[in-house]
């Protein structure tokens, strides 16, 4: 992705609210996780996956802020693409979410990439299997809710409700004019920089222009669902059901 200038750089997943960035938030879901795991081992863990939220979106459509209001509703942790990516970059982090997974489940790790994508899964680029490895593991330490990257792609199907976010591109302009506080042709170069970022990553690692409507339960058009929070309700009652 092109270095933007500080005030009209968009990152897929801002919204207006200021939230802690991805480093400090990674770091404090590890050691959540690690405070628990003594409590786990010593009451015994249910074996299967906690039920994840998995959003799929076109890029500045305002996923994270529903996720947000979803995962303060339901306590669940919200993990985008910005996150994964640190967890997946650095070692430590790496290191220890991998080891926690593998405790509760051994041997799992393999099995779920092999299942998701055959053959594929060991030839791609270590990135790839990093980042992968870096959802697998968080789904699995605990209930999540993740935005972007096609997490609904990896995670066993029957423990995600998997819900797909679209608006006009007119739609998406504003707000991304609004968030960078830009004009519409800064807001029109960053939002086909961004689409073009999250085609190539699409097309690299899981050989698809696109996320298909038929992968998902519930798909939710922010040109007439306008609120977050009405949104973020539908998503609520969604898992509950």
């Amino acid at each position: 992705m092109p270095i933007y200038p500080k005030e009209t750089r968009y990152v897929p997943g801002t919204y207006v609210k200021k939230r802690p960035d991805a480093a400090e938030l990674s770091n404090r879901y590890i050691k959540e996780w690690e405070e628990k795991r003594l409590e786990t081992q010593e009451r015994g863990s249910e074996r299967g996956f906690p039920p994840t939220i998995c959003f799929s979106r076109k890029i500045g459509v305002g996923a994270l802020e529903i996720a947000d209001m979803v995962g303060a509703k339901i306590g669940y942790k919200v993990a985008d693409g910005e996150i994964l990516e640190h967890i997946a970059g650095e070692a430590n982090l790496r290191k220890k979410t991998v080891a926690f997974f593998d405790e509760r489940y051994p041997g799992k790790l393999s099995e779920l990439l092999a299942m998701a994508f055959g053959e594929k899964a060991f030839i791609q680029s270590d990135y790839t299997r990093l980042l992968f490895s870096a959802v697998l593991s968080l789904a699995g330490l605990g209930p999540t809710i993740f935005v972007g990257r096609g997490t609904h792609l990896l995670l066993p199907r029957e423990r995600v409700l998997a819900v797909r976010l679209i608006s006009s591109r007119e739609h998406r302009l504003k707000r991304l004019a609004q968030i960078l506080k830009a004009g519409e042709n800064k807001a029109e170069e960053v939002l086909d920089q961004s689409d073009k970022d999250q085609r190539n990553f699409y097309i690299s690692v899981y050989g698809k222009k696109d996320a298909s409507p038929y992968e998902f339960d519930l798909v939710i058009n922010c040109d007439y669902i306008k609120e977050p929070a009405m949104a973020a309700e539908i998503v609520e009652t969604a898992l509950k059901q």
